[in-house]
Order: C-alpha cells, then sequence, then structure tokens
C-alpha cells in the first residue's frame, strides 16, 4: 500500500508540473471553483462493525466549493456502500437442521445476505500547495460530519417464497442502524491548470455513533438497545469536473 501511495503521490506531482510547463500563463483554474465530482472506494470495517460486516466498496458524489485565496474547500457529499460479506447472520431461527430455510413450496430456498449503507454529509478543508506554481493541486485535507446508515440486505430467492422475509416481515431482520457520524480525508489532489486534470486520491475515515432502528428483532425476540461505534477506513479515487469565476473585475466564467 505504501508504494502504491509513494507512485500516485510522485504521478501526481508529475502532471502537475506538466501542466504548469505547458500553461505558464493561461491558467483556467483562477477564482471561486465549483467542484462537482464522483469517485469510488474500497473500505474495510472496524469497532462494532466489523462484526457485522467485511470488506466492501462504496460510490459517491460529491459538490465543492473552493475560494480564490488559500483554496478553502466547502461542500457536500453522499456515498452509497454495498458489499457481499455479511459476518452476521440475522436468519439462524429460519434455519433447519441441515442448515437451510425451507420456502412454501417445502423446497430449500437460494436466500442471499448483502451489505448496504451510505453516508450523508457536509465537508469543510483545504488544498495545501506544495509549491509549485499551481496552488490548486496539493495535499488535499477536509473533515465533516453527518449521517451514516446500513442494514443487511436480505436478497430473496427469484423462484421461491419464504412467507417470513416477504413485506413488512423483513425489517425484523434487517439490522437497520443508523446515527451520526463523522469523517475524514487526507490525500492528494490535482486541478491543473488547462483544466484538462482533476481528480484526487486518498484515505478515508469514518467514525459512526449508531442504533438500531428496528422496535424489534424476530431472531432474537428483543430490541436492540446497543449503543454502537462503526468505523470505517477506505481508499477513495474521485473525478472532477471544475467550473471557475475568475476574480477579476470582469468576472470571467472558464469551463
Amino acid at each position: 500500500m505504501q508504494k502504491i501511495w509513494t507512485s500516485l503521490l510522485l504521478l501526481c506531482c508529475t502532471l502537475t508540473l506538466s501542466a504548469q510547463q505547458e500553461y505558464p500563463e493561461f491558467a483556467l483554474n483562477r477564482g471561486n471553483g465549483l467542484l462537482p465530482g464522483i469517485s469510488y472506494g474500497i473500505h474495510l470495517p472496524g469497532g462494532d462493525l466489523d462484526e457485522r460486516f467485511g470488506s466492501h466498496f462504496s460510490v459517491g458524489g460529491s459538490f465543492d466549493f473552493v475560494t480564490s485565496k488559500n483554496s478553502w474547500l466547502l461542500g457536500v457529499q453522499y456515498n452509497l456502500y454495498f458489499g457481499n460479506n455479511v459476518e452476521e447472520n440475522p436468519l439462524t431461527n429460519l434455519v433447519n437442521d441441515e442448515g437451510f430455510i425451507i420456502a412454501n413450496d417445502r423446497t430449500y430456498a437460494d436466500i442471499r445476505l448483502r451489505m448496504r449503507g451510505f453516508y450523508a454529509g457536509a465537508h469543510i478543508g483545504k488544498i495545501i500547495s506544495l509549491g509549485f506554481q499551481n496552488p490548486r493541486s496539493g495535499i488535499r485535507v477536509t473533515a465533516g460530519a453527518g449521517l451514516f446508515q446500513h442494514k443487511i440486505r436480505i436478497q430473496n430467492d427469484p423462484l421461491r417464497t419464504v412467507n417470513q422475509l416477504t413485506g413488512e416481515y423483513e425489517k425484523g431482520y434487517d439490522r437497520l442502524t443508523n446515527g451520526l457520524a463523522f469523517t475524514e480525508f487526507v490525500g492528494y489532489q490535482v486541478l491543473s491548470l488547462n483544466k484538462l486534470i482533476n481528480f484526487y486520491a486518498g484515505f478515508e475515515f469514518t467514525q459512526a455513533f449508531t442504533q438500531s432502528r428496528r422496535a424489534f428483532n424476530f431472531d432474537t425476540r428483543m430490541q436492540d438497545t446497543t449503543e454502537r461505534l462503526d468505523l470505517d477506513f477506505g481508499f477513495r479515487v474521485g473525478w472532477v469536473l471544475p467550473f471557475y469565476v475568475g476574480s477579476r473585475a470582469s468576472e470571467e466564467i472558464y469551463y
């Protein structure tokens, strides 16, 4: 992982210097900027989340505002989490002695468990220049807060029906959980002078104080009132489409 991070940092620096040399007098990334973007992440769970799920992935969207001076960032983001590694099985009370779930037609049902979740929040941060002519490329640091939610998605057999897992009954098994979360990002961002290369990559950390939102779990026959600490660690890569408003009196727009 350290070698990968070092290689990415060197690549970012090379691309930044190349853009500066090619467009030294016609920088198009001046002024305040709007930075809509999309991203992809790979994550590992920690804390109480590690007891329920394994490694997982995410896709996200974000919208940042970057100031013309000092490159401060203010933005919002939404990340959708998904994965196939579920460590906790809420269907143990439906399994027979052979380890199978019986469908309505008395045959074995193929039930799969999946991880689903999301994070929605706002953040503030800064792009820290490394001394290049382009102050918009450098270390990206952000911190934010929002809502973190996850649940176990029960993927039913498309050919067979299990009454206990249909309609409202499914909510008694899905472990819907959410709560206040804090998230931090540290990485490298490139907003090139010619606007042709705009991306970021780095490490993301989430700490969520969550609790079950279901009134009753059918398998345990009780309500889960545990206060949880869900941790999530990931590596995120994002692509940005910047729009700038020039800082001159003419308020030129560059796109």
